[in-house]
């Protein structure tokens, strides 16, 4: 039995939990369940703390796990990222006060505040910058130049609002940009049913970028109109009651959904429907 371990709460939580159930696994109904049973699908939930679970993964007390990139590359462990999972995405960057700092090697002998310690560090080393020293705060991290923690924090930034409020400002290149990711341990082979797991959560990050577009378009223009639409390997072209026209159907991303059917319209194709995909397997 494949054990899996969930984020119990935070912003990974829920998210993840809708992926599984897409993927077509049970999920709790209760917060407080710990530990939930699937067999129908020969697999196990363990619901962890998501700082936690590249830990336990690469311990071996669980299979996989779901949490964020940059929590498992602070973790240290023996976890690797196996297959990225699309949502909870952010940018980890550097921040001080407004017009103070420019580049990253201005961070030498400045002292650090972050929540990620040794991502920090790790980034910091590559580069052969020393900073006086990292302090590891759990959260607030913005307010630790204001109340003389620190002269520099490196924290999670999606609009920047919170630092602009707090008079900081982004510097230098980002330390990395994170999202989920499903990790594995990274020295042991892959355990029975990570394959099975893999291929449903590929199906769902498919359907989520993909729509089924129909449409009819005369014969004498099939051959424009599959330019438009190539699908991923071909797209499927049948006949109509009106032998002079053709039904075709085929995949296109979600992104570009209105463009490729205003491109149809303007070839000819008429009737054109768009279905969105619950799971599919490639």
């Amino acid at each position: 039995m494949l054990r899996i371990a969930v984020p119990n709460k935070g912003s990974l939580s829920e998210p993840a939990a809708e992926m599984l159930r897409e993927a077509g696994y049970r999920q709790r109904r209760d917060g407080r369940e710990l530990v939930l049973p699937d067999p129908d699908n020969d697999v196990e939930f363990f619901f962890l703390r998501p700082r936690d679970i590249a830990v336990y993964v690469g311990a071996g007390t669980v299979d996989v796990g779901i949490t964020g990139r940059d929590l498992m590359l602070d973790s240290e462990s023996a976890a690797t990222e196996h297959l990225p999972l699309g949502f909870a995405r952010s940018t980890f960057r550097f921040a001080s006060t407004a017009g103070e700092l420019d580049e990253v090697q201005q961070v030498a002998g400045k002292r650090i505040a972050t929540s990620y310690p040794v991502l920090v560090a790790g980034f910091l080393w590559e580069r052969g910058v020393v900073p006086a020293g990292v302090v590891r705060l759990d959260g607030a991290v913005e307010s630790a130049i204001q109340l003389g923690v620190a002269d520099v924090i490196a924290d999670v930034v999606e609009t920047g609002t919170t630092l602009r409020a707090a008079g900081l400002e982004v510097f230098g290149e980002p330390i990395l940009r994170s999202e989920a990711v499903l990790v594995r341990r990274s020295d042991v082979d892959a355990p029975a049913g990570l394959d099975v797991l893999t291929r449903r959560l590929q199906g769902v990050l498919t359907a989520r970028e993909y729509v089924l577009m129909d449409y009819d378009v005369p014969l004498s223009l099939v051959d424009k109109a599959v330019a438009i639409t190539p699908g991923l390997e071909s797209p499927t072209v049948s006949p109509l009651h009106n032998r002079e026209w053709a039904a075709v159907r085929a995949m296109v991303r979600r992104d570009q959904t209105n463009r490729v059917m205003d491109a149809l319209y303007d070839v000819g194709a008429r009737a054109i429907l768009v279905t969105s995909i619950h799971a599919c397997r490639l």
